[in-house]
């Protein structure tokens, strides 16, 4: 493993993030954004708060700062403010990303509950993390009307060649 496919992986979820939110949730009205649904987490909204919210927490861990209190749902009212405040999560976990080298991957940076898992394995867990949340979105998206697509890492590829 090397921060290079890492930093690639990564790539795959920011845009996959991205089209979720401007293709598919986009496309609902508010009502139906923090419309309450009898699955997993509730809204659609919630969904992506929860989403983000355990980006930054592991990102911040990976970072020796202390996990943050989990993201309160009724913070983001609209799709708008979710998406401004998702654009600084990003952002740091591309500059940690950036900063990352390969011998980094073998540590183990997290304390508690966490202390044995390897840098290598809280970055996948988050990519995987966030496939399974937003499968959830696309359904969700879909049940209200919207035409969902495919958010399987080989299409990025395939897109995206050179990446």
């Amino acid at each position: 493993m090397n921060v290079a496919a890492f930093r690639h992986f990564y790539e795959y979820h920011f845009a996959e993030n991205r089209q979720l939110l401007e293709n598919y949730v986009a496309q609902l009205s508010d009502e139906q954004f923090v419309q309450e649904v009898v699955y997993s987490l509730g809204s659609v909204r919630n969904q992506l708060v929860h989403l983000m919210s355990v980006d930054q927490t592991w990102f911040s861990g990976l970072r020796g700062i202390e996990f943050p209190e989990p993201l309160d749902p009724n913070a983001f009212p609209n799709l708008a403010t979710l998406r401004s405040y998702w654009a600084g999560v990003e952002a740091m976990m591309r500059e940690y990303l950036a900063n990352l080298q390969d011998a980094d991957l073998q540590t183990k940076p997290l304390d508690g509950e966490d202390e044995n898992l390897i840098v290598w394995q809280v970055l996948l867990q988050v990519v995987n993390h966030g496939t399974d949340h937003r499968a959830q979105v696309l359904r969700m998206c879909h049940d209200f009307g919207v035409k969902t697509s495919s958010q399987d890492y080989i299409f990025y590829v395939y897109a995206n060649p050179s990446a």
